[in-house]
C-alpha cells in the first residue's frame, strides 16, 4: 500500500488500533490457526488496523521465518478489511531484512521500532529510519521510546522523508510531543500522523488528544474489545461520563496491576486473552508469566470492566 492511502485509512479510525498477541502452541511453536482466529475476531469486533508482530506480538522473540508467516497469516485473516502494519527492528541491516519480509508477506505498512541496544545520535537515527523507508514501497511509522528519542528537528526530517508517514510515541514526554507537533506543523507541508503508543494508552489519551494526537494503540482490545470500543467511542463523542467511569473503574486499576511486573505490558495482556477463552499460549523468554494472584486480579478487573459497560 502506498503512503497516502494508508495514511488516509488511519487518519480517522472508527475503532481502536489492534496489536494482537502471537499465539504459541505445544512446545512453544507458532500456532497460526489460533493466531488467525485472534486476528479475525479483532477485525470483526471493530479494529481499525492490525499491527502484527509488534511489541505486544513479541517481535523480539520471533525468528525471521516465523515473523514472515505470522505477518502473512495476519494479512490473510484481515482479508483486506483493515490495513496490516508489521513491526520491524534491530540494527539497520536486520530491520531492512524484516521490512522486505513484511512486504513479501503482503503487509500494508511498517512500524519501525527502536534499534537494538545502541544509544545513537540524531544523525544516525535519522539515517537508520531513512534506510528502512527506502528499502521497500511500504509506508513507515517510526516508534519513539527507550533508546530512540528524537528532537523536533529530527522528526521534521522524518516528515520530509519519502515513505515515512507518522510517529508513534511510547515515551510520554508531553512537552517534547508538543514541540514536535508544532515544529512539524510549521515546517513541513502536508499531514503527518501521530500515535499515542504508551502501555495502556487509554490512560493518557485525554492528554494526547489535547495535543491533537487522536490515534492510539489499545492492548486492552486484545482481550476486552467491547471495553476498548466503548472507551474509543466515548472519546470521539465527547462522552466524559463514560470516559471517566472506565478510566477510574477499569483502566487505572489495570495500569496499576500491569506495573506489578516487568514485561506485564505483554504477558498480562496475553493472560487476558487466555482468560477470555482463546488459548494463545505463554510468552517466550526472557518475558515471564504473571503470578497466579495477578491473573486472578486481572479476571476480576475484566469482570468489573464489563459491569461498568452495563451501568453505562
Amino acid at each position: 500500500m502506498t503512503p497516502a492511502p494508508l495514511a488516509a485509512r488511519l487518519r480517522d479510525p472508527k475503532g481502536p488500533l489492534f496489536f494482537p498477541v502471537t499465539a504459541y502452541g505445544q512446545g512453544g511453536s507458532l500456532d497460526l490457526d489460533v493466531y488467525r482466529t485472534h486476528v479475525r475476531r479483532g477485525v470483526a469486533a471493530g479494529a481499525a488496523a492490525v499491527f502484527a508482530c509488534c511489541g505486544t506480538g513479541e517481535f523480539h522473540a520471533l525468528l525471521p521465518e516465523e515473523f514472515e508467516v505470522c505477518v502473512r497469516a495476519a494479512v490473510e485473516a484481515a482479508g483486506g478489511r483493515v490495513p496490516v502494519i508489521a513491526g520491524v527492528g534491530y540494527g539497520t541491516a536486520l530491520a531492512v531484512r524484516y521490512a522486505r519480509l513484511a512486504e513479501a508477506a503482503g503487509a500494508d505498512g511498517l512500524l519501525a521500532m527502536p534499534p537494538y541496544l545502541v544509544l545513537a545520535g540524531q544523525e544516525g537515527l535519522l539515517r537508520h529510519y531513512r534506510e528502512i523507508a527506502a528499502a521497500t514501497a511500504l509506508p513507515v511509522i517510526v516508534y519513539q521510546r527507550d533508546n530512540a528519542v528524537f528532537t523536533p528537528r529530527t522528526v521534521a526530517g522524518f516528515a520530509r522523508t519519502d515513505g515515512v508517514i507518522g510517529l508513534k510515541d511510547g515515551l510520554g514526554d508531553l512537552d517534547l510531543m508538543q514541540r514536535i507537533v508544532s515544529t512539524v506543523r510549521t515546517e513541513v507541508p502536508g499531514d503527518f500522523l501521530y500515535f499515542n503508543g504508551l502501555p495502556t494508552a487509554e490512560l493518557t489519551q485525554l492528554s494526547y488528544r489535547a495535543l491533537g494526537v487522536t490515534l492510539y494503540s489499545s492492548a486492552v482490545f486484545c482481550f476486552a474489545p467491547e471495553i476498548a470500543l466503548a472507551f474509543h467511542r466515548a472519546l470521539r463523542a465527547g462522552d466524559q461520563d463514560t470516559v471517566r467511569r472506565l478510566l477510574d473503574g477499569f483502566y487505572r486499576p489495570f495500569a496499576e496491576l500491569r506495573a506489578q511486573g516487568r514485561g506485564y505490558a505483554v504477558s498480562l495482556v496475553k493472560a487476558g486473552v487466555r482468560l477470555r477463552g482463546l488459548e494463545v499460549g505463554e510468552v517466550r523468554p526472557p518475558l515471564h508469566e504473571p503470578g497466579e494472584d495477578h491473573v486472578k486480579q486481572l479476571a476480576q478487573l475484566i469482570e468489573r470492566g464489563y459491569a461498568l459497560l452495563g451501568e453505562a
